[in-house]
């Protein structure tokens, strides 16, 4: 899918990691959420409340997931899931666009 209809856009942007990551928040008519933003290169660690789905639309990037103890390559059409209630590692290889849904479980 390339575009979202019908849906609620947050005016002001999220910003994280001095504007190395910023993202917009979307609200869905079914009360769903998600984020489209853009990371640069660097590493980051993120938080989950909900489950999260991460879509990459164009980069290349490595995630060290919870529990884990090795990184995974994702690249441009590739995605991956986080639990709820865990953290996770990013390491962005090049300026990495990206969607992430998160799950009501």
């Amino acid at each position: 899918m390339t575009e979202f209809n019908n849906v609620t856009v947050q005016k002001e942007a999220n910003i994280y990691f001095d504007g190395k990551v910023i993202s917009t928040s979307i609200a869905f008519l079914d009360g769903s959420k998600k984020t489209l933003g853009v990371m640069l290169k660097g590493e980051y660690e993120f938080n989950t409340e909900q489950k999260e789905i991460m879509e990459i639309m164009s980069g290349k990037l490595e995630v060290l997931l919870p529990n884990k103890s090795e990184w995974i390559n994702i690249k441009s059409g590739d995605s991956f899931e986080v639990p709820k209630s865990s953290s996770f590692k990013l390491n962005i290889h090049e300026i990495t666009n990206y969607c992430c849904d998160y799950v009501d479980e």
